[in-house]
């Protein structure tokens, strides 16, 4: 007589409950986290390593206050820039004209307020509708006549580098008023005790640590309620400590020079409002819509034509702002201002997450890109390295990151 005995393999125990469980399964988690978030969070990775590096290269003169400071208002243009040119992208367009109509309200600027004594704040208020008129017209073309946004944008960046010829009759114009010279180079004023520290910037530092944190708890309680995808917890906070970190540093260096620059709350209310739009308006999901699959977003009801038109008068205000932070930072306009601008704002713009097929990126994301930019220039001129691999080094940047994109929807859709 003989006996069937079937072997029994042990249960497997729950995640977390055995001896070395509980920290691989937590490491997995972590690691999942940033798989699904490495196009988010990729780059601003890559930034904090960038800036790690040459802080150790320079000594850390890279992270003095008053490098940090400049580094601002160096790029602080570019960041404007590059905010606008997101949009544009995401929509699935191009702008080329940006560097030119730059160049063009600056010197729209100079003529105003030097030549013809036009009071700063009127003249400001003439430099914005000049660029949304700018914008208009091309976005019109585009929208309307169906010429693509690279041909007509093209004839935009020849056109207005010629009008800005003509204006300064090839020469540079200056000085600006004192006003309008404290948008590109002033700061805030100094309130409150004598202390070691800026006391305004400490307090909209600790203002901005507190919103962001707020809006960060908001976001995870919104997609626990639509039953989304969470990050694991200690990403989570290791992700709020990251930032909280950071900001509180940046305080810290702002605050221990001459405090906040205004062009800096200038660029903070924009990354606020324009994030705002991107993210909870229905005009923010359109662009996204006719950037990803535009025939479907022609079903859903969209108009594509008056999104489009929108995105482009935008796109020029936003150039002509830059515009007159850049002459202001410069207090002179000259008929070669915004040369590469555009390229160094697409640059930003994809090197910060967008792609180049239109329907995806973040106007953080445009920010943390022209950061990159930012650093990578201004950590090798500390180093002295020479404008022609200065170019070689930025060019290798731009095209990893996109590189990166690729791969990365490659991936994910295998």
């Amino acid at each position: 007589m003989s006996t069937d005995v079937t072997a029994k393999s042990p249960a497997p125990a729950p995640p977390g409950k055995s001896g070395g469980a509980a920290g691989g399964g937590l490491l997995q988690l972590m690691l999942d986290g940033m798989r699904r978030n490495m196009r988010q969070y990729g780059m601003l990775i890559a930034l904090g390593l960038i800036v790690a590096f040459f802080a150790v290269m320079t000594d850390g003169d890279l992270l003095l206050p008053r490098n940090v400071s400049n580094l601002v208002l160096q790029n602080s243009y570019i960041l404007v820039l590059a905010i606008g040119m997101m949009l544009v992208i995401v929509a699935g367009h191009i702008d080329l004209s940006v560097g030119s109509l730059t160049a063009f309200v600056g010197a729209f600027a100079a003529v105003l307020t030097v030549q013809h004594d036009i009071a700063w704040p009127v003249a400001m208020v003439l430099c914005l509708l000049a660029g949304a008129v700018a914008g208009a017209i091309q976005g019109f073309f585009i929208a309307y006549l169906g010429i693509p946004s690279f041909i007509v944008t093209l004839a935009g960046m020849l056109t207005f580098r010629g009008v800005t010829e003509i204006l300064l009759e090839g020469q540079t114009l200056g000085p600006f008023p004192e006003g309008l010279k404290k948008m590109g180079n002033g700061f805030l004023p100094a309130v409150g005790p004598e202390t070691n520290y800026h006391n305004l910037t400490l307090l909209l530092g600790l203002v901005l640590i507190t919103f962001v944190v707020i809006q960060e708890v908001r976001g995870r309680k919104r997609q626990q309620e639509f039953a989304l995808d969470l990050m694991p917890t200690n990403l989570f906070l290791l992700k709020l400590v990251a930032i909280v970190s950071a900001l509180t540093v940046l305080t810290l260096l702002l605050a221990s020079y001459n405090g906040a620059p205004i062009v800096l709350i200038i660029l903070g209310l924009l990354v606020v409002g324009y994030g705002y739009v991107m993210r909870n308006t229905v005009f923010g999901r359109h662009i996204y819509a006719i950037g990803g699959n535009l025939p479907a977003a022609k079903l859903s009801g969209v108009k594509d034509k008056k999104v489009t038109f929108y995105v482009f008068l935008n796109m020029g205000v936003l150039a002509a702002l830059a515009g007159l932070v850049v002459a202001a930072r410069l207090n002179a306009a000259g008929p070669k201002a915004g040369l590469n601008y555009e390229l160094e704002a697409i640059a930003s713009a994809f090197i910060g997450g967008a792609s180049m097929s239109g329907g995806v990126g973040t106007v953080l994301g445009a920010i943390i890109g022209g950061l990159v930019l930012g650093v990578l220039n201004n950590g090798m001129n500390l180093l002295g390295v020479g404008s022609d691999w200065k170019q070689v080094i930025k060019g290798l940047a731009l095209l990893a990151a996109v590189g990166f994109d690729v791969w990365n929807k490659r991936k994910s859709g295998s």
